[in-house]
């Protein structure tokens, strides 16, 4: 079965910088979009960050342009979420996030979305 698990999580100060991990087993990878979302408490679930499948583009959120940057490792089955300049705004749980889909992205409507890792914590003091 589709299998997604993040790391590399932590507690940061503002400014500083981290990478998530998302390794993923049970699928063929390349028919698969991945992408990254974060729901911080009281807050939905929004989309942070997606690497296209085959095509070197990524797409980000407004939010995170600039200091984000998305990573696929196709060998691996591993994207990654490389985070600078954190803010304590970027505090929230971080999502791994898989789709089937001819599209080259993930789409960015969280509540259609089939596949989850459990989440990795990530908080920003100031």
């Amino acid at each position: 079965q589709v299998q997604l698990v993040e790391s590399g999580g932590g507690l940061v100060r503002a400014g500083d910088s981290l990478k998530l991990s998302c390794t993923a087993s049970g699928f063929t990878f390349r028919n698969y979009a991945m992408g990254w979302f974060r729901q911080a408490p009281g807050k939905e679930r929004e989309f942070v960050a997606s690497k296209s499948r085959s095509a070197g583009g990524t797409s980000y959120a407004d939010s995170v342009k600039g200091r984000f940057t998305v990573l696929r490792d196709s060998a691996k089955m591993t994207i990654y979420l490389q985070m600078n300049s954190l803010q304590p705004e970027d505090t929230a749980v971080y999502f791994c996030a898989a789709q089937a889909t001819p599209a080259q992205f993930i789409g960015t409507d969280s509540t259609k979305i089939p596949y989850w890792g459990r989440g990795t914590q990530v908080t920003v003091a100031s």
